[in-house]
């Protein structure tokens, strides 16, 4: 996926994805869902489930802020998880 596409996800273009017949894939990828933690990927893919079902555009654009929270937050916890393994491969050497 292209890192563009997914800088450009508007409310709009939820709203147009969602009349897609793969929605739920479509939107799942364009939110970057595999970037997130398993609780926060299950969890997005159920929220989007609901936006598609019900085409909200307030839940468009929760689905949107939250997804990059969710994002920000996996990568935060990654990043803090690796510093921790290298300062315990430096002292353990």
């Amino acid at each position: 996926m292209n890192p563009k596409d997914s800088s450009e996800i508007t409310v709009q273009t939820l709203l147009a994805l969602r009349q897609e017949s793969d929605a739920l894939r479509i939107i799942t990828e364009k939110l970057r869902v595999k970037e997130m933690g398993p609780a926060d990927h299950i969890r997005t893919k159920h929220e989007v489930k609901t936006f598609v079902e019900s085409g909200d555009a307030k839940a468009a654009e929760a689905l949107i802020k939250q997804a990059g929270e969710r994002i920000g937050a996996h990568q935060a916890i990654t990043n803090r998880m690796k510093e921790q393994q290298q300062r315990g491969q430096r002292t353990g050497q």
